[in-house]
């Protein structure tokens, strides 16, 4: 029996009801985004009309899951709520903090000793308020919430970007800050702007070298890393019904990538069988008997232009592989294409790592379509030129393809299996190689390639492409092998061709798993203990923000004017950082260090006025706020992009900086920073970036009148006594300009329960 199999069968026989109900008040086909949002209307969002782009609107999610990297601001703050118990379903997963370097065993042991108080915390948090816990080696949360929780129609949010992931079950699942997840478990409604709507229309079939994966990376290249903001990818038509449900996740979970809020599919045959095959039999069937709701309208689907804000047709018969990359992963090359753009554009021909599996492409099915070509490796002795590493997605995953002699397939031409965890995709890789600092170029199938994200190295171009190109790719040792069309020189000095990669959806004997590492939380928690070693630099207990005041934004000095892009990996780094994301004070040592200050064109290196020197930017953020200058943030286009790390929002927040001016936001970072009670604004007209000096002071003259969709005026006050004013533009509605007057939403919340 599924998880939660109550909640969602309440779900499933309330559906035609409410749907019969907005069907009444829209009058008008609905596609699948409006069925999923509409049915969860919080009671505070009463049913009506809203527009697309324009409206906030509450909802109900069904549920919440968090990362261990991510979990641990959020159950702090959850523990700041007041509350005895989480109101929804919730899991958190501990998937983050395991350091791929030697092996799977070795890895997971030296995690366990490592970042035990962590563990110890986030599973006495979870016993307490009632929360599922999957230990450390369980599995990625993606993959652990499409085996065991995710279900066609629900809604949930997750405190990670590719919570999306889920959408391949036909859910609307959407990738938040920390804060969001207090509001749904503290029974509060959670906002969100109502979502424009993109449809993709699939048709063909794949075959050969093409897979799920070549869908999102040519999509990625089609919209670029912003052009699914605000917005709901719906993919629909016959090329997405012949999908496998994984390979649908994969796709849904990469489009993160494009800002999207998310992606999803309708209910078919392939979810169906995912479900039975993952043992929620009771699921599929609640499921079947509703799968018209489950699904957009037929209307819509024949007529996309009319119910869709944007729509995009891809033929699957004729899409080629791509790869992806480097330093973005909507950089989209057709692989025909691909070994020119290496060799106009100086990459590194060299492959020196592949790397496949992660929470985007570790299936059952990826993995036997690229150990179909290992076994042809050992049948033609072809010896594999690069690194080749492997990382199961959950421990249900690496047993069964243990089980089926897959990781022996790839063991047999020299594979490390990984942890199964998030590993070298979030920069969690002790990487072997002779120079850090050298120009070289790895592949992955993971879903983001940003500079330094994998391993440190800026001089690293990272590729992104399917686990079957790969694996091809790394048998050449070349990134300008075409595995379609070139031949390799087998050890006998033979040349031979590789033939196309075949898969097995689901494993024919079944999912198997011996400890799946599950550990409920018990049935009351109210005497459980949580403490925190106040000596701990691990761990901090949180106190609340201060208020920001009309005096606080005068005279603001600029801690730094980032120049290009600046995703959240450059405002708040990962890997060996990743151990302090429980400790607000320690982890802020790394704000903006990746960021590159438009000055001087280096990271990490900023004039400081009140020093008359060069600081780094966590230590010129405190010598300001030491002096009692509020400092301001300025930075281009999307900033924030990337990961839904609120901490990228909460450091500079902590260091005293008191509003982030930019040329536009990706979505999640401009809703991490209202929570936390900061300003988030953009240029009304963007070229006024230009006018920003370097030894410029900062006045907000209107702050203490700010209303919704009236702009606050910025006076640039410039050292050679001249001034200048521009409008700054910003999106917060009442209840968020709230958050700023309380402090942060949680100051908020936490005044409304006393």
């Amino acid at each position: 029996m599924a998880f939660d199999i109550n909640m969602i069968k309440t779900f499933y026989e309330s559906l035609p009801v409410k749907l019969a109900a907005v069907r009444k008040t829209l009058n008008k086909p609905l596609t699948l985004t409006e069925k999923i949002l509409y049915a969860h209307l919080h009671k505070e969002s009463p049913l009506q009309s809203f527009s697309r782009g324009k409206d906030y609107v509450f909802f109900a999610p069904d549920r919440v899951a968090m990362q261990d990297a991510t979990a641990q601001m959020a159950l702090l703050q959850f523990m700041m709520a007041g509350k005895k118990t989480v109101a929804v379903p919730s899991t958190v997963h501990c998937d983050h903090l395991i350091l791929a370097e030697t092996g799977a065993d070795a890895d997971l042991k030296k995690a366990n000793d490592v970042n035990s108080e962590v563990y110890d915390f986030l599973a006495s948090v979870s016993n307490k308020y009632g929360i599922g816990f999957w230990k450390p080696g369980a599995g990625i949360i993606h993959q652990i919430v499409l085996e065991n929780y995710a279900f066609p129609g629900g809604m949930m949010i997750g405190t990670d970007s590719h919570t999306p992931n889920a959408g391949g079950l036909g859910m609307v699942a959407i990738g938040v800050g920390g804060a969001d997840a207090v509001d749904v478990m503290a029974d509060m409604p959670w906002e969100l702007k109502m979502p424009k709507v993109i449809g993709v229309k699939l048709t063909g079939q794949m075959s050969g070298w093409t897979s799920s994966k070549d869908v999102i990376l040519k999509v990625a290249g089609i919209l670029t890393v912003k052009g699914g903001t605000g917005a709901i990818v719906e993919y629909f038509g016959p090329g997405a019904q012949s999908l496998s449900c994984t390979g649908k996740g994969t796709i849904c979970n990469m489009g993160a990538e494009i800002g999207a809020t998310t992606s999803t599919f309708g209910y078919d045959e392939s979810m169906s069988r995912y479900l039975r095959a993952t043992e929620r039999a009771d699921v599929a069937g609640l499921a079947d008997a509703v799968a018209g709701h489950l699904t957009g309208d037929p209307e819509c689907y024949s007529d996309p232009e009319q119910y869709f804000d944007r729509v995009i047709e891809i033929d699957l018969s004729t899409l080629e592989p791509h790869i992806n990359g480097p330093y973005t992963p909507d950089l989209a090359w057709p692989i025909s294409k691909f070994a020119a753009a290496v060799k106009e554009n100086d990459y590194p021909e060299k492959l020196e790592v592949g790397l496949i599996g992660s929470c985007t492409n570790s299936s059952y099915e990826d993995l036997s379509r690229a150990a179909s070509l290992a076994e042809q490796a050992r049948d033609k002795k072809i010896k594999v030129q690069s690194e080749f590493t492997i990382t199961p997605g959950s421990e249900q995953i690496r047993y069964t393809v243990a089980r089926d002699g897959i990781l022996d397939a790839f063991e047999a031409i020299g594979g490390v299996v990984l942890a199964n965890a998030c590993g070298p995709c979030i920069g969690q890789w002790a990487r072997h190689t002779d120079d850090p600092k050298r120009k070289n170029s790895i592949i992955t199938s993971f879903n983001r390639n940003f500079s330094k994200r994998n391993d440190g190295n800026p001089a690293t171009h990272a590729f992104v492409a399917s686990p079957e190109i790969v694996t091809a790719m790394a048998m050449s040792g070349s990134l300008t092998f075409n595995p379609l069309t070139d031949s390799l020189t087998n050890t006998e000095g033979e040349k031979v061709m590789l033939s196309a990669p075949v898969g097995i959806e689901l494993p024919p004997k079944g999912f198997a798993v011996e400890d799946a590492g599950f550990q409920p939380p018990a049935e009351n928690g109210q005497s459980v203990e949580v403490s925190v070693n106040p000596s701990s630099d691990r761990l901090q207990l949180l106190t609340p923000f201060s208020v920001i005041t009309q005096d606080q934004v005068e005279g603001m000095r600029i801690l730094i004017k980032a120049k290009g892009k600046c995703t959240t990996d450059h405002i708040s780094m990962a890997g060996p950082w990743l151990k302090y994301r429980g400790h607000l004070e320690n982890i802020s040592n790394n704000c903006l260090i990746g960021a590159i200050n438009y000055f001087n064109e280096q990271a990490n290196s900023v004039l400081n006025y009140v020093e008359n020197k060069y600081m780094p930017v966590p230590d010129s953020a405190r010598t300001y706020q030491k002096a009692g200058i509020g400092t301001i943030v300025f930075g281009e286009e999307n900033y924030g992009e990337g990961s839904s790390r609120e901490h990228a929002a909460m450091e500079p927040r902590f260091l005293g900086v008191k509003a982030v001016v930019v040329k536009s936001f990706a979505r999640i970072h401009e809703t991490n920073l209202k929570k936390q009670g900061m300003l988030a604004l953009t240029f009304a007209n963007p070229i006024d970036y230009d006018k920003v000096r370097q030894d410029d002071t900062v006045d907000f003259i209107d702050f203490d009148q700010m209303t919704p969709g009236k702009p606050i005026t910025c006076k640039l006050n410039h050292a050679d006594g001249t001034s200048e004013e521009f409008a700054l533009l910003h999106t917060y509605n009442e209840a968020q300009i709230s958050w700023v007057k309380a402090g942060s939403a949680l100051n908020k919340i936490r005044t409304e329960q006393a």
